[in-house]
């Protein structure tokens, strides 16, 4: 029998004795855009990625061998094996950086599902993050992002956080350079979730056939807006080109974007393939007001209040 692992000397002295724990936020999708179906099989994306205060959090801890157990949105529907976004994550740091993927995860879970707002993604960074901690490793956040990319579009992002530019097929992120404004957010989050890979089908089949509408356009204006203050300036500029696919795939979600907008929110779209709906607000109030106006009105599982942008996955 092979005998378990042990952290010697040197191992600990390069890693943490105690547990990392790492918190990661989600993301909306201020601007995506979509274009044609690639080579690789993914669509070209130009959008603007903003991460707000809706948080999962992931501890690790020394271990013999890589197990993810967790709590919150998604416990027992959510495969803990290696099919898992975070013990890939896990796995392919330990390969880049020639270590043995050792620890226990466990991962307190607030973003939905399948909800559009990157919560997979968000865990995979929150695992580089840990792990490279936790291992020592010593990588720079650019380093952790460029392993990321190969196990997701959005999870570079979510290494990042704050807003950026993504294009490629969202993988290669610029951060943006705005004025320092926080903007107030109400997320209503869906029964059930929708596939991604099933909207980006939907909206194929749209466009192929006449009924989707106009693609958007550059990111120009929208950038624009982020350099003010004004969040009436910044409503104007929203825009999701998946919202067609979402909309005909789950065709409740006209009634919420309706309520939102009844209860005063500046705009409102569906957040990135849905089926949550984000609106944004004047201010921390009216964002109050406006969830407790969706809540009633009964037209999403739960509405929550969030601010963003807010900086990546960090230990802490």
């Amino acid at each position: 029998m092979t005998e378990a692992w042990r952290p010697d000397d040197e191992d600990e002295r390069r890693g943490a004795i105690g547990p990392v724990k790492v918190r990661v936020p989600a993301k909306v999708n201020l601007h995506l855009g979509v274009g044609p179906l690639r080579r690789d099989g993914y669509h070209e994306l130009n959008t603007v990625y903003h991460a707000i205060s809706i948080y999962d959090e992931l501890t690790a801890r020394r271990g013999d061998t890589l197990a993810l157990t967790m709590e919150g949105e998604g416990t027992g529907e959510l495969a803990l094996d290696d099919s898992n976004l975070v013990i890939r994550a896990a796995h392919a740091l330990a390969g880049y950086a020639g270590v043995l993927p050792h620890a226990r995860l466990h991962l307190r879970k607030q973003i939905p599902l399948a909800g559009g707002l990157a919560g997979g993604s968000a865990d995979a960074a929150a695992a580089l993050v840990a792990c490279d901690a936790l291992w020592g490793t010593g990588l720079s956040r650019d380093e952790l992002a460029g392993i990321a990319a190969d196990l997701g579009s959005d999870v570079p992002f979510l290494i990042y956080g704050g807003t950026a530019l993504g294009t490629g097929r969202g993988e290669a992120v610029s951060p943006v350079l705005a004025r320092a404004t926080s903007w107030h957010w109400v997320v209503a989050i869906a029964d059930g979730g929708l596939s991604t890979p099933a909207a980006y089908r939907e909206l194929d089949r749209l466009r192929d056939s006449g009924a989707a509408g106009a693609p958007l356009g550059s990111t120009d204006a929208l950038l624009g807006a982020l350099r003010q203050r004004d969040p009436r300036v910044l409503a104007g500029t929203l825009g999701n080109d998946l919202q067609d696919a979402a909309l005909a795939m789950r065709p409740a979600l006209a009634d919420t974007l309706k309520a939102g907008e009844a209860a005063g929110a500046l705009t409102g779209i569906v957040s990135g393939s849905g089926p949550t709906c984000v609106f944004l607000a004047a201010d921390a109030a009216d964002a109050e007001r406006i969830a407790a106006e969706l809540t009633s009105a009964g037209v999403c599982r739960e509405a929550r209040v969030a601010h963003g942008p807010v900086v990546g996955a960090r230990v802490g």
